[in-house]
């Protein structure tokens, strides 16, 4: 099984939307978590957005991306276009992409178009590791 890690600069948006996503779509095919360059909460708008389509990340913490080891991992995404930012064990992976995806955080009227573009690129990301 493949561990996935999404990656943000705070982890409280686009990654949570893609490890809910993930976790959903990809039980038992793969393993997942999330992180950002730092720590911070899951937005609240996140929560509602995903709600919005019947998928619950209230369970989903916000982690710092130093909490966790790449060793542990065979792939990396980040979602921010932050990926420049991560340390090179995490850009050498089996699998590493930067999917660069507008921060709704700042226009919390995109939360839509976001998970849906965070739907589909988590749906064929795991279409490619099956």
């Amino acid at each position: 099984m493949k561990r996935v890690m999404f990656v943000c600069r705070k982890n409280s948006s686009r990654s949570q939307m893609a490890e809910g996503f993930a976790r959903s779509l990809g039980a038992g095919r793969i393993d997942v978590a999330s992180s950002g360059l730092e720590a911070s909460r899951v937005n609240p708008d996140a929560i509602a957005a995903m709600d919005a389509i019947g998928l619950d990340i209230r369970g989903q913490t916000s982690n710092a991306l130093s909490e966790f080891s790449p060793e542990d991992f065979d792939v990396a995404i980040s979602l921010c276009g932050c990926g420049f930012d991560l340390p090179d064990a995490w850009k050498t992976l089996e699998i590493f992409e930067d999917w660069q995806l507008d921060d709704p955080a700042e226009q919390p009227e995109i939360f839509p178009r976001v998970r849906e573009e965070v739907r589909e690129r988590v749906i064929a990301l795991i279409a490619k590791l099956a």
